[in-house]
């Protein structure tokens, strides 16, 4: 068998790796020194993550496939044992603390898991259904959602809102391009549209009533999502003074002019455009654009369906996540505490981009492969 590694997807993952190392160095500045050096953290994660694409990338995806829904229930009970015997940091049981290590956080895991999974679900529906009527395509969509829906509770009860988020964005992203009539989406558009109208009218306008229905944690947790819209906070505020202070050419590396609180993680994107400037914003976007428009070709070559719908989900996560994270750090979106794929710090975060990053290479490299599993 032989091997042409896809150097396309390959080096602007390695330009975003670079990057990151650098960038939350230059983010230890305002970084708790109880944390360490988490540049080299970061390094050493890398390190992990290309001894795993490199293992991906050698193994069949119908591996995956074949062990998925061993790998959903095992995400599922990590998620329930984290609700019962996870340590609380920040209020949130979203890791789960292995001293000499670190934290690991199921719920990025999850993400894969839920991909395998609903790949897997469009694939024999497609199979089984050559021309599926509305009944069948509505056992299917009721199935499948309730897949997303398990992990999305056990989340949201962490509490890890953006997370749940990421779910449904998955979700949204594969079952657009599973074949089911365009009138699903329209429907749902308009039930989902009257839940969320008598969501946020309750939240506005009858608080005491939304804080009884649904708590006081979810209030508060609303109430600093739609902060972002008076351009208040010290977070947000800081942020947006360190990049628009930055200029052409930005302040130099390493040299972030105000203090931010999570400057290597939420607001990552910060720290770089004050050091880098306007230009090395553009240089940077150019790189994950380029990174998501080789992803979008690999997906209109001539492969097995479960692969594009794979894609599917791998493509909408990042391109969310993406532009959710940089829309924040600017003021332009909610707050919501997502990271910048492949930059900003985290191990867990970072070890599932770079499985993803193993199941696109094993998607592209080898040649004259033979699929024979459903």
């Amino acid at each position: 068998m032989k091997y042409k590694i896809n150097y396309r997807i390959l080096i602007p993952i390695i330009i975003l790796s670079i990057v990151s190392v650098l960038v939350i160095y230059s983010a230890l500045t305002y970084t708790s020194t109880t944390l360490g050096n988490l540049a080299l953290k970061q390094a050493i994660w890398y390190g992990v993550g290309w001894i795993l694409v490199i293992i991906l990338a050698r193994l069949k995806n119908e591996y995956l496939y074949q062990h998925t829904w061993f790998l959903y229930i095992f995400g599922n009970v990590l998620l329930l044992l984290l609700l019962l015997f996870g340590t609380p940091i920040n209020n949130s049981k979203c890791w789960f603390v292995i001293p000499g290590i670190g934290s690991i956080q199921p719920s990025e895991f999850m993400k894969i898991f839920i991909m395998l999974s609903l790949a897997t679900m469009i694939h024999n529906f497609r199979c089984d259904y050559n021309n599926p009527n509305m009944k069948d395509e509505f056992l299917f969509l009721l199935k499948s959602f309730i897949v997303v829906l398990i992990p999305s509770v056990l989340t949201f009860l962490q509490p890890d809102t953006g997370a749940v988020l990421i779910y449904l964005i998955i979700y949204l992203s594969m079952i657009f391009v599973s074949g089911i009539r365009f009138r699903w989406f329209i429907g749902s558009g308009f039930i989902l549209s009257a839940i969320v109208c008598g969501f946020l009218y309750l939240y506005f306008f009858k608080e005491n009533i939304f804080i009884k229905i649904f708590g006081s944690s979810i209030y508060y947790r609303l109430e600093r999502v739609f902060n972002w819209s008076k351009g208040s906070g010290l977070q947000l505020e800081n942020a947006m003074s360190a990049i628009g202070s930055a200029g052409m050419f930005g302040h130099g590396y390493n040299h972030t002019p105000i203090y931010f609180p999570e400057s290597s993680t939420d607001f990552i994107f910060a720290v770089f455009a004050s050091n880098f400037g306007l230009v090395g914003v553009f240089l940077l976007l150019f790189v994950i654009f380029y990174l998501d428009i080789q992803i979008i070709l690999l997906s209109r070559k001539k492969i097995e369906d479960k692969d594009k719908y794979i894609i599917a989900g791998i493509l909408g996560m990042l391109i969310f996540q993406q532009v959710q994270n940089i829309g924040m750090t600017v003021g332009l979106l909610p707050i919501t505490g997502i990271t910048l794929p492949f930059i900003s710090y985290g191990g867990s975060s970072l070890l599932s981009y770079m499985l993803l990053v193993g199941i696109l290479l094993n998607i592209s490299i080898k040649k004259n492969r033979v699929y024979k599993y459903r």
